[in-house]
């Protein structure tokens, strides 16, 4: 099996970028959908407020950090191994609040965890084994 860093070299940084920028829209998207679940907007009886607030903090990290890898390009692994590190550890800690029940402990709440954890693990690992190939380019 290869290792990432030689994936990324036959991937080219211009494609890692765009699955690393896509995974970073898709995660933003997710944290604001749940967002919006637990202020009752999409579906009734989830509401959490202290939750809803995290989740948008993430989004809206999630989201600079987009915006970021476009505005410095060259930082664009960097940016995005940051965020998404961030929001890694909002999710360890909503997980936490998960353990002791002082966060929503629902189904979808857990779901949500268990799918997102991986996901925001292997972009992280992309983004920071990416970090500086494009100055070398």
């Amino acid at each position: 099996m290869a290792r990432t860093g030689e994936q990324i070299q036959w991937l080219g940084t211009r494609s890692v970028k765009r699955i690393v920028r896509a995974l970073l829209g898709v995660e933003a998207t997710s944290f604001f959908l749940a967002a919006m679940v637990h202020a009752g907007v999409l579906i009734n009886g989830y509401e959490h407020r202290e939750a809803m607030i995290a989740e948008s903090v993430i989004g809206t990290v999630l989201l600079v950090g987009l915006a970021m890898t476009w505005i410095r390009s060259r930082s664009s692994f960097s940016i995005a191994a940051g965020v998404q590190a961030f929001a890694l550890l909002g999710t360890f800690v909503g997980i936490w609040t998960i353990i002791i029940g002082i966060g929503p402990r629902t189904l979808p709440d857990i779901v949500y965890h268990a799918v997102i954890v991986p996901v925001l693990m292997t972009a992280l690992v992309m983004a920071w084994r990416s970090r500086g190939t494009e100055a070398a380019r």
